[in-house]
């Protein structure tokens, strides 16, 4: 039965308990959305019901993801007053009647659940009568706040032992979407204003050979551009794949399977990944955290010089009038800091992308999927929407990777500044003009953990494309993906490998920017021209 654009059951009155009766409508998803084909969509989930609860106006305080999980498990369990009201409005549909008559019966299948362990216990102290008698204990639920939320004294759990993988996967999933692309962009923030008060925000310093140089904090793409627009939009796009994952895309393909099942066996494929977390961490922290930073700012801040090129992070060492070499190394022990948790958070998102493709593969959304039309359409979609977020993320990646790149060979070149820089090189090119830009002797170790940041992206990409390839749409818009992320990867491996190679890179960055927001590249539009030509 339909109410309001939901599934609604009528209460049945046959005296179940709580318990019993809970298990039924989770399971037919009473009170969730019809979908877009008017079927339902699926059972609920312990993450599904808790978002629909967390999301009533009136509720303002939400729900504990771990008491609706008490729900759904084989236990004396029951339920508090203040949860059987917010229970009742997803049960009724936001019908006011139906609401009321789903708060009645939920109130008697609570009390019939109460009764019934009340008797439990009864019976069991007549077979102990040397066990002093005791008053019933108060459930979870009926000993937590009007909000919804446990004491974790009650909650009968076992210690779990610290898992990076599920930590890190929860960064992504828990909370609002808002809150880790919120939390790199005001770090980046953060960092410009510390560096606007030190005094090293916009810098310029001559070098032995007369070329004057830009090389303030706030010239720096790689601090700027990296951290404040391409970073921010991955990680919100690794969010809403994830989400989609978990709570959509995932239940589809499962339909049958029990949801709880379902949500143990994605735990148990991220906890599968915990050596990749581990190992991707040490890397981040202790390698390009740590010893990057000794070895490319603080020993030359201590010695006075170094093999490096001069930047922000070492222009004490000729410009000591400028800001002190403590405060030097203190600013930029912050920076690579945040520069290391933020890159672990990067190779994170990609492990989870990994982790989703692998999944997705596992279920049945490879090339061998079963010949239902229905069920091929429907794995088609799924696959389809799942590799354009991919896509946004290699292609996100590997601007990442061109705006460490480009701020390395830049700091060794004769430009003036990063932007002065490409645009010469371009003139350069077109008009036949002396390059005059040559790049002297420096170690560049970004170019190295570029290279690095490069390849992870499309690893995932290439691992997607191979497990994937569903169906005649799903390969035709794989060949044009494929095609400009080589084409952005090409451009990146030449920067300032010959005159001109900006132009080579315009192109395949201005391809990659209208792949963010197309990434089908006017495929779907298409499809949907010719299925409306075909049924007029």
């Amino acid at each position: 039965m339909e109410k309001n654009g939901k599934i609604f059951v009528t209460p049945l009155k046959d005296g179940r308990d709580f318990k019993e009766l809970f298990k039924q409508l989770a399971a037919v998803g009473a009170g969730r959305p019809l979908g877009r084909d008017g079927f339902p969509q699926g059972p609920w989930t312990p993450e599904l019901l808790a978002e629909a609860i967390s999301q009533i106006d009136a509720n303002r305080l939400g729900v504990d993801l771990r008491t609706v999980q008490l729900w759904f498990q084989e236990n004396d369990k029951g339920i508090s007053s203040s949860n059987i009201r917010w229970l009742a409005r997803i049960f009724g549909c936001d019908d006011p009647e139906a609401t009321s008559e789903w708060l009645m019966e939920l109130s008697a299948a609570q009390s019939r659940l109460t009764s019934k362990r009340r008797d439990s216990k009864n019976s069991v102290r007549s077979t102990a009568s040397l066990v002093p008698e005791a008053p019933p204990s108060l459930t979870v639920d009926e000993a937590q706040p009007a909000g919804g939320v446990t004491q974790d004294s009650e909650v009968p759990r076992k210690r779990q032992r610290f898992s990076l993988a599920e930590r890190s996967e929860a960064l992504f999933s828990h909370g609002s979407p808002l809150n880790l692309p919120a939390s790199i962009f005001a770090g980046a923030s953060a960092l410009g204003f510390l560096s606007y008060m030190v005094g090293i925000d916009n810098v310029t310093y001559r070098r032995p050979d007369g070329v004057v140089k830009e090389v303030g904090f706030l010239w720096a793409p790689n601090w700027t551009l990296l951290f404040m627009v391409l970073f921010p939009l991955f990680f919100a796009v690794v969010i809403e794949m994830l989400a989609f994952w978990k709570q959509n895309a995932r239940l589809r393909l499962v339909a049958q399977a029990d949801s709880s099942k379902s949500t143990n066996d994605w735990t148990s494929n991220v906890r599968a990944y915990s050596y990749s977390y581990w190992a991707v961490f040490l890397v981040c922290v202790l390698v390009a955290g740590l010893l990057q930073w000794m070895g490319v700012c603080l020993v030359p801040l201590l010695e006075g010089n170094g093999d490096y090129a001069i930047s922000w992070g070492t222009i004490a060492i000729v410009q000591p009038h400028l800001i002190s070499v403590s405060a030097e190394i203190v600013f930029t022990a912050l920076a690579y800091l945040y520069m290391s948790v933020c890159f672990y958070l990067f190779l994170a998102g990609l492990i989870l992308l990994h982790t989703i493709v692998h999944d997705l593969w596992r279920l049945g959304g490879g090339p061998r999927t079963p010949p239902e039309v229905e069920h091929r359409r429907e794995t088609g979609e799924i696959c389809l929407r799942v590799m354009r977020g991919i896509f946004r993320c290699t292609v996100l990646g590997v601007l990442v990777a061109v705006c460490m790149k480009l701020q390395s060979a830049y700091l060794s070149s004769n430009g003036q500044d990063v932007v002065t820089w490409i645009i010469h090189d371009m003139f350069s090119a077109i008009y036949g003009l002396p390059d005059g830009s040559n790049s002297l002797g420096y170690r560049m170790p970004t170019h190295y953990s570029s290279l690095l940041v490069a390849i992870s992206a499309c690893v995932v990409f290439v691992y997607g494309s191979f497990r994937l390839a569903n169906g005649k749409q799903v390969r035709e818009t794989l060949w044009k993906m494929s095609a400009v992320v080589g084409l952005l990867f090409a451009s990146y491996v030449l920067i300032d490998a010959f005159d001109g190679f900006s132009i080579l890179l315009g192109a395949g960055v201005l391809l990659a920017v209208y792949g963010l927001f197309d990434p089908e590249f006017g495929q779907r539009r298409e499809i949907e021209v010719e299925s409306k030509q075909s049924v007029s």
